[in-house]
């Protein structure tokens, strides 16, 4: 009787561990099995379930519906899932009674996509692949779980400060968000406009904002993801073709290789005197402080 007790109770902790999940559910109804590690008011941190010493995944808030956690809890983060607007197939012509003054109806006209059973076929991209549509080009270093949306990263990258303030007039300037590039441009602007200055005072940024509206200077996760995705989705083993993949792509649309040996800036600063970077190499360290007014490499980011 106590053998079949134990039993028992090992079966029911062994169900108990294989349920302890969290359940991330998008606002397009997207659902991720995860263990959420963070939440900020920005973003969540989380590991995918199926590969828990995998990589940090970092989603912003404004794209969750709800989180329902493993014992049961649901945290909302929007009132309710829009409808996913889809591509409207193109209309079936009404049937025609069968009469020899009946003539032929003629067929639809073609469309610029593939329909399957009755609605279009949406491209799905690629890490490393090129993109270049509706004025914006650059390679896809990030992706939306459905690979529909992400991020791309500029064919050419320079060598400039984060700003020019040095001792004994260092500052900060806000541009404390990890994970958005966009909030901490806002930041910087509202600095510059709030203290009389110019954009010339932050190069980095400046250089990012002249490519045109929507690019802008990557945030430190944001750089991470790039470096993580540079080399094919993880740091731990040596992937030169995924390498390749993305440097060819850069090469062949006319623009520069990585650099897996420099470091990076990105928008976030640390302090008065630093600025987070990080490099696209797999030799950890993999962030590191370094004075905003060095020169240091930049590429500017796009969302698509």
């Amino acid at each position: 009787m106590k053998r079949t007790i134990l039993l028992l109770f090992a079966a029911l902790c062994g169900v108990l561990t294989a349920a302890a999940q969290d359940l991330i559910v998008k606002t397009d109804a997207t659902k991720i099995e995860a263990k959420v590690i963070e939440i900020t008011p920005d973003a969540v941190r989380y590991k995918r379930f199926s590969n828990p010493d995998g990589p940090t995944y970092v989603l912003p808030v404004a794209e969750i519906h709800y989180i329902q956690y493993a014992n049961g809890e649901k945290e909302y983060y929007t009132k309710s899932i829009p409808a996913t607007p889809l591509t409207p197939a193109v209309p079936a012509t009404p049937a025609v009674p069968e009469t020899p003054a009946t003539p032929a109806v003629p067929a639809a006209p073609a469309v610029p996509a593939q329909p399957v059973s009755g609605q279009y076929v949406l491209k799905q991209y690629e890490i490393g692949e090129l993109y270049d549509q509706n004025g914006i080009k650059g390679v896809i270093c990030q992706l939306s779980d459905d690979r529909l949306h992400g991020l791309v990263v500029s064919l050419d990258e320079i060598y400039l400060h984060w700003s020019e303030f040095r001792k004994p007039d260092l500052r900060v300037a806000g541009a404390d968000n990890r994970t958005d590039g966009v909030e901490n441009m806002e930041k910087v602007a509202q600095y510059i406009a709030a203290n009389n200055l110019s954009w010339d005072d932050f190069p980095a940024f400046k250089w990012c904002r002249d490519k045109g509206e929507g690019w802008y200077l990557p945030a430190i996760d944001e750089l991470l993801t790039i470096g993580h995705n540079y080399n094919g989705g993880t740091r731990v083993t040596n992937n030169r073709q995924a390498r390749n993949k993305f440097n060819d792509a850069l090469k062949d649309a006319g623009g520069k290789r990585m650099d897996r040996l420099v470091y990076y800036f990105s928008s976030t600063e640390m302090d008065e005197k630093n600025a987070y970077t990080t490099h696209m190499g797999i030799e950890p360290p993999y962030v590191i402080e370094i004075p905003k007014y060095n020169k240091f490499l930049v590429r500017a980011v796009h969302k698509f």
